[in-house]
């Protein structure tokens, strides 16, 4: 989110695009079901993505990029658990659903949903734009009803949220998806979950995966993963992908106003799941990448 303008095979857009190729993927291998996410990577004219697709490049054995075949592994899991904590929201009888950070998912489009909910998918414009005209090309319906707000989530995203028609006075469940890892700067990502709990009535919900501060273990991670796509020619550095700077630790946060807090690392996300066997890192990886919290307002 640090560029000023989004373009899909470019700068930060290509992480955008990537969380594409991760829904693609764990498709094809049955882990999610979204139908949608190989034709938004194909529109999205990343060669490379699109190359890994058709080749199915990102084989269980890492095939020839075993960092990026960690990594889908991971963002499909942590996708996989939010579907099934939204659908347990739905069972709980929550019918508001605000996606921070939207990007190229479709939940509004792919998952069931019961009767009356409203999804709200919060991005820039332009990504909900591209994400629509495809859509719309695939003549794609939504499952639900579906309010795309347009607005930088560094701005004021809960009045925008408000005027599109959230009832603050109902719980609502929240997803923030690769977001809370360093896609905001610390003020604005302090200012978001603010908002969240300033708009959280009593039994909302929420989900993120998060990284509190990038250490230099982490850093190096995080560039050994840009420099592979560097090496396919994507047109990406670090300076676009995160912003510096210490994060107050989301759990934490959440904790001290009014959330009761359920903190999980990497492989016991795996292992709830019944996914432990594609956990492929090393103990000491666990710390290299992020955490995953789920909160109920008390």
């Amino acid at each position: 989110m640090p560029g000023a303008s989004w373009n899909p095979a470019a700068g930060d857009g290509l992480a955008t695009t990537f969380d594409a190729v991760v829904r693609a993927v764990a498709t094809s291998k049955g882990l999610i079901d979204d139908p949608f996410a190989q034709r938004l990577v194909r529109a999205a004219g990343v060669d490379y993505f699109t190359r890994a697709i058709d080749d199915e490049r990102y084989a269980d054995d890492g095939g020839g990029n075993p960092i990026t075949t960690g990594l889908i592994y991971v963002q499909a899991a942590y996708g996989k658990f939010s579907d099934e904590f939204l659908a347990d929201a739905g069972r709980a009888g929550i019918r508001q659903v605000v996606i921070l950070g939207s990007g190229l998912d479709t939940r509004p489009y792919r998952l069931w949903w019961p009767r009356g909910t409203t999804v709200y998918e919060i991005d820039r414009p332009e990504v909900l734009d591209f994400k629509s005209e495809v859509l719309r090309g695939l003549d794609a319906r939504p499952t639900t009803h579906r309010r795309a707000i347009g607005v930088d989530l560094r701005q004021d995203w809960l009045a925008a949220l408000r005027r599109a028609g959230f009832d603050a006075a109902a719980p609502p469940v929240w997803v923030a998806e690769q977001l809370l890892v360093g896609y905001l700067p610390p003020d604005a990502q302090h200012r978001l979950l603010h908002d969240v709990t300033r708009a959280s009535a009593a039994g909302s919900r929420f989900t993120a995966d998060h990284m509190a501060t990038w250490t230099p273990a982490r850093q190096a991670a995080r560039q050994a993963f840009v420099d592979s796509w560097r090496r396919h020619g994507l047109d990406v550095d670090l300076a676009s992908l995160m912003y510096p700077g210490e994060y107050r630790y989301v759990p934490d946060y959440l904790a001290a106003h009014g959330w009761e807090t359920v903190v999980r690392n990497v492989v016991e996300l795996f292992t709830s799941l019944g996914l432990a066997e594609l956990w492929r890192g090393r103990p000491e990886d666990v710390d290299l990448v992020p955490g995953y919290v789920t909160a109920t307002r008390a």
